[in-house]
């Protein structure tokens, strides 16, 4: 008998090259029985010799389906990337479902997150505002507000949940960006400089394609649809993926590499409807390391270097 919250919600789990971490997400999997389950792979890559085998290992995960389950997969024999891959295979899910749960291979669901999707995909289902369900939770133990969840301009990927409404506006290529538009309207949603100008160059650089990744396109529709996320007062999914074999999160010692997953208890709604900016901040403060930006500005010799320019202006 299965005593874990079983969820109403049908997940799609995206894996690549690890089995290790794909084998313990997948037997939290388990435990929530969804009634239909994706699993999405990119082939592997020509360079990498032993990636073939693998990714091999890595989707027998689809033949130990236990319990009773529609299991349908897209497995590429190529290799596409991450940018393509991904956003392909959450397409491909959106395109036969209205909404559901999205897993990669490295990011731990507390069993909890179940029950939090299924509860914020039902309550927001028609809700325009809300645009994203978030699962990890960045605070290391600092609440906003006395609800189980706050709401964010941000948007995490590490276990999250959505509606198709939202993924059928994604903008793969950022055909909409225009360079000089951007940095004006995300000083209407941050006030400080350094968040401003990172956020700017991101989009940038994606926009001319020297970053290989699906996400931060998703971040893009959210910031300037006025959109927000909800996010759980307690961290819900772990990133066990950090390390060397990590596309992007290779730093074994950041802050949220292996955040210990928490219990949800009963849901509370918040009362109000509006972001948390200063837990926004807090999160990129860290991420983007603002204090350091900061401080390396406010330098005598920079300030000099800043009014000796304004001379000539």
């Amino acid at each position: 008998m299965n005593d874990h919250y079983q969820t109403k919600s049908p997940v799609l789990f995206i894996i690549f090259n690890r089995p290790e971490t794909t084998r313990r997400v997948f037997e939290q999997i388990r435990q929530s029985r969804p009634s239909r389950l994706y699993i999405a792979a990119d082939g592997p890559r020509t360079d990498k010799p032993d990636e073939g085998t693998l990714c091999a290992d890595a989707r027998k995960i689809a033949d130990e389906v236990d319990w009773p389950c529609d299991v349908k997969t897209l497995f590429r024999e190529t290799n596409l990337g991450c940018k393509e891959a991904v956003s392909a295979g959450i397409t491909w899910f959106f395109d036969q479902e209205e909404e559901g749960i999205v897993l990669e291979d490295d990011c731990l669901p507390a069993n909890d997150f179940f029950r939090f999707c299924d509860t914020m995909l039902e309550k927001y289902r028609h809700d325009t505002r809300i645009r994203h369900i978030c699962g990890s939770n960045y605070q290391h133990g600092k609440k906003w507000g006395t609800a189980s969840y706050y709401f964010s301009n941000l948007t995490h990927v590490w276990g999250w949940a959505g509606w198709r409404r939202v993924w059928q506006e994604y903008d793969k290529e950022l055909t909409q960006y225009h360079a000089e538009d951007v940095r004006p309207q995300l000083e209407t949603i941050f006030t400080d400089r350094f968040i401003v100008e990172v956020w700017g160059n991101i989009f940038k650089h994606l926009k001319a394609g020297d970053i290989d990744t699906w996400d931060y396109q998703l971040t893009y529709l959210n910031f300037f649809n006025n959109s927000l996320s909800v996010i759980p007062n307690v961290n819900l999914v772990s990133n066990i993926g950090f390390g060397q074999q990590a596309t992007n999160t290779v730093n074994q010692h950041s802050l949220n590499a292996n955040m210990p997953l928490q219990q949800l208890g009963t849901i509370v709604h918040p009362v109000y409807i509006l972001p948390a900016k200063e837990a926004d901040s807090d999160t990129l403060n860290y991420e983007f390391e603002i204090p350091r930006r900061w401080k390396k500005y406010n330098k005598p010799k920079y300030k000099l270097k800043r009014w000796f320019k304004g001379l000539f202006k």
